[in-house]
């Protein structure tokens, strides 16, 4: 998710630093010029670029700065995403996003939280981070395109918790009468009116009314679930020239990586991330040891989780379907030859192990073209026709 980076502004160079605190209704902007300069506290309307822009000039006139000093800012990752950063660049402003969790904070005493303070304090660290300072971790945007098809398979991976949440609701309406069904499938309709209570009584009418209606639902979601496959499994056959769509033809043509794995890795990471290291991969996915060494006090803690979740998650199945698709490669090998015969504690921290260096395997298949040894490939074209595709030409 983050990344770290310096800034491109000289050292010396007279700036206007602005930080900005965005809530739902209002933004709390901090202006200064530097440290030990009273910061300029202003209140606007979430979303007036208009007062936004004359702010701006007013806090270059409160500081007597001409109008062509360069201005530098910051906000938290959050609700508004990226837009803002956008527009911030159009206007010749150097913005960055900041990974809020990265954000210092003072552990002596539970401090007090206004949005006055967070922009004042944002405003000030702005300033230390354009001194040189290396004290928060920085956002990396991605372009409008990339972020534009992240859409396709983050609403489609909601969209199956929610089927999930309906088959659950219609599971627990039924037990509720002391029903009970096996599997909700297509056929609920027709078993429906053979359910009966746990004293022999048929389903009463409001709740087999409720239960029509959250079949429904069901059914409405499994069929918006239906048509997003069909769009990213047509992407996937005819996207000769996105380079995207190579990639992930390419992750595909690995045994056990299927369509929907291969998309997600691509779009979320592999597709326009610069990864420059082994060390650098893991963090963004959130696969980094985090140890505790003080004193004679020295233990691991686990992984920091403070990366991509939904990458981390799908890792570790991919993790699963490894060990059971690329047997003979020698990941899988390391794997049982290191964890298999350990308890179930051992081998969940195995799995864990197995999914960062299946990630930096990934890696560099993309990247240098080097296979996974030991790994079976398969041809790509033959999962999509699996997923009742037509057939591709080869």
């Amino acid at each position: 998710m983050t990344a770290t980076y310096t800034h491109s502004i000289p050292a010396g160079t007279l700036v206007l630093h602005v930080a900005f605190e965005l809530g739902a209704n209002q933004w709390k902007l901090g202006f200064s010029t530097g440290l030990g300069v009273a910061v300029r506290l202003r209140t606007i309307g979430a979303g007036n670029l208009a007062v936004l822009r004359r702010e701006i000039e007013l806090a270059k006139k409160k500081f007597r700065l001409t109008d062509d000093v360069p201005v530098c800012s910051c906000y938290e990752a959050g609700r508004d995403g990226f837009w803002l950063h956008r527009w911030l660049v159009e206007q010749g402003v150097s913005n960055i996003i900041v990974d809020a969790a990265s954000i210092e904070v003072n552990r002596r005493y539970r401090r007090r939280k206004t949005d006055s303070l967070d922009a004042a304090k944002l405003v000030a660290m702005l300033i230390r981070h354009h001194a040189g300072e290396k004290l928060w971790s920085v956002v990396r945007v991605p372009s409008r395109e990339d972020e534009e098809r992240r859409h396709l398979h983050r609403d489609l991976e909601e969209m199956k918790a929610e089927t999930t949440q309906h088959r659950n609701r219609i599971r627990g309406l039924l037990a509720g009468v002391g029903a009970r069904v096996a599997e909700i499938n297509s056929n609920f309709l027709e078993m429906l009116p053979t359910l009966q209570t746990a004293d022999g009584r048929e389903i009463p009418g409001e709740l087999r009314a409720r239960l029509l209606r959250e079949f429904e639902r069901l059914q409405f979601v499994e069929q918006q679930i239906r048509s997003l496959e069909r769009q990213r499994n047509q992407k996937l056959r005819d996207g000769d020239d996105q380079e995207y769509v190579v990639k992930a033809r390419k992750l595909m043509g690995l045994r056990a990586i299927g369509p929907h794995s291969a998309w997600v890795f691509v779009l979320e990471l592999f597709g326009w991330r610069r990864v420059n290291n082994r060390r650098q991969l893991a963090s963004l996915v959130g696969l980094t040891p985090t140890p505790y060494d003080s004193g004679e006090d020295e233990r691991e803690q686990g992984i920091s989780k403070a990366g991509n979740r939904r990458l981390r998650t799908l890792l570790v199945e991919i993790g699963w379907c490894w060990l059971q698709y690329q047997k003979s490669s020698a990941l899988s090998q390391w794997y049982q030859k290191r964890f298999a015969g350990g308890s179930k504690r051992q081998k969940k921290i195995g799995i864990v192990a197995l999914a960062r260096k299946l990630l930096i395997a990934l890696w560099k298949y993309l990247q240098r073209g080097e296979m996974p040894e030991g790994a079976v490939l398969v041809d790509w074209r033959a999962k999509l026709v699996g997923l009742g595709a037509q057939p591709l030409p080869v």
